[in-house]
Formats: structure tokens, C-alpha cells, sequence
């Protein structure tokens, strides 16, 4: 893919890409554990674990392993534990990443558009936001109930493209996971991935983004 590159849309992944939110996650995760009378599972797991949801959280908390479903019944008294900690805790030890506030107001100054497309949920979302002062940088907010779909779906992403009126294919995606790249490529999106972010693991440029960087000021680089 060619750079330097003049999108009309930029949409930026949330958890793993602007906020490391994994100490929020983990505490938890652990809380909840704890209150099922489990043993806590850790920050270095819960690291592999995060990126598609609330919900595949906490099942992979319960089952101790990234693949798998826990038993239904122990999901059903576990979720509404986290949600309720998740609701006091959502931004209690999250902090943005190196780089990130430089990152967004370059990319404001310059004329961007931009919008946030995360898989967290809404009510988690917009406080998170909120708490870490980068709210108002974004256009618009999608959120992983905002649609009948989320990543690795397309439909979020040509959501947004269609609310900017910008085709897919002056649009780019910045994320850190597989899950961004599965869903900018069905969308037609460039995909731009971060080095730093939670891909279960695994080093995402083996999922072949446009580009990876390591800090968010790199992206203006990149960018005509």
C-alpha cells in the first residue's frame, strides 16, 4: 500500500491502541474471581485475553484459557459480578499511551476527521473517554452495541464511512489486533496497526496491516 496517504476518515480502535486499560480489566476480573471463590487469574493472562468484549472476557476469566466456553451457569452469575466492578472501575488505572494525546491533536491540526470504533460497550465506552480526556477529539463514537455487528464485522466501520460520506477506500483504520484488520479489509479500509496493543499475544504484523507503528506519533509520517 502507498504512503504517504491523505484519508478522508480516520477511525481509531480503543482498548490496546489509544488506552491501556488492561489494570482496570484485571482488577476485575480478579475481583470477580475472588468473589466466586476462584483464584485470581493475573495481569500477564488477562493481557491475552482482552479485545472482543465484555462478555468473551469474562468466559475466557472463567475457563482460564483463550479458546472454549465456560459452563452457562457459572457464565450467568459471573457477567453481571464484572459489569457491576467494570461500572465502578472503568477508568480507575487506565492511562492513554505514550504518544497517543501528541498523536490525536497532530492529527487534528492537520485536518483529519475522526472517529473511535471499539468493540467495548457503550456504557463503558463513553466514560472511559470521558475520564482520559479524549472525547471531543472524535467526530463520532461507535461503540460494540451501537450496531446489530462489531469487529471483526464490517458493518462498523462502513457505519461510519457513511456518516462521514467518505468511500471505504479513503478511509484508514488504526488498531492493534487481527480484529481490525479482519474488518478493515471487508470493508475496503487501509489499515494502519500499532505494535504495542493486545493481539492475544501474537505479533500482529503476522496479520499483514498496510503499515505498523510504534508510537502514535509516527502516524502523521505516514500521512500526506
Amino acid at each position: 500500500m502507498q504512503f504517504p496517504f491523505r484519508p478522508g476518515l480516520v477511525l481509531i480502535d480503543l482498548d490496546g491502541t489509544l488506552v491501556d486499560s488492561v489494570p482496570d480489566l484485571t482488577y476485575c476480573v480478579d475481583e470477580m474471581m475472588a468473589r466466586l471463590g476462584r483464584p485470581p487469574r493475573g495481569e500477564p493472562a488477562v493481557r491475552q485475553w482482552v479485545g472482543n468484549g465484555v462478555e468473551r472476557l469474562v468466559a475466557r476469566a472463567l475457563i482460564g484459557q483463550l479458546e472454549g466456553e465456560p459452563d452457562a451457569a457459572d457464565f450467568d452469575r459471573a457477567l453481571p459480578i464484572f459489569v457491576e466492578l467494570y461500572g465502578e472501575n472503568t477508568a480507575a488505572r487506565s492511562v492513554l499511551y505514550p504518544g497517543v494525546r501528541e498523536g490525536l491533536d497532530l492529527l487534528r491540526a492537520r485536518g483529519y476527521r475522526l472517529g473511535c470504533v471499539t468493540n467495548k460497550a457503550a456504557r463503558f465506552t463513553l466514560p472511559l473517554l470521558d475520564a482520559v480526556g479524549i472525547r471531543d477529539a472524535f467526530e463520532l463514537v461507535i461503540s460494540g452495541d451501537t450496531l446489530p455487528e462489531k469487529k471483526p464485522s464490517p458493518m462498523p466501520l462502513l457505519h461510519a464511512a457513511e456518516q462521514f460520506g467518505v468511500e471505504p477506500s479513503a478511509a484508514l483504520m488504526l488498531g492493534d489486533s487481527v480484529s481490525d484488520v479482519k474488518a478493515a479489509r471487508a470493508a475496503g479500509f487501509r489499515i494502519i496497526c500499532v505494535s504495542y496493543g493486545y493481539n492475544h499475544g501474537q505479533d500482529i504484523r503476522s496479520a499483514e496491516p498496510d503499515a505498523v507503528i510504534d508510537s502514535f506519533t509516527e502516524l502523521v509520517d505516514l500521512l500526506a
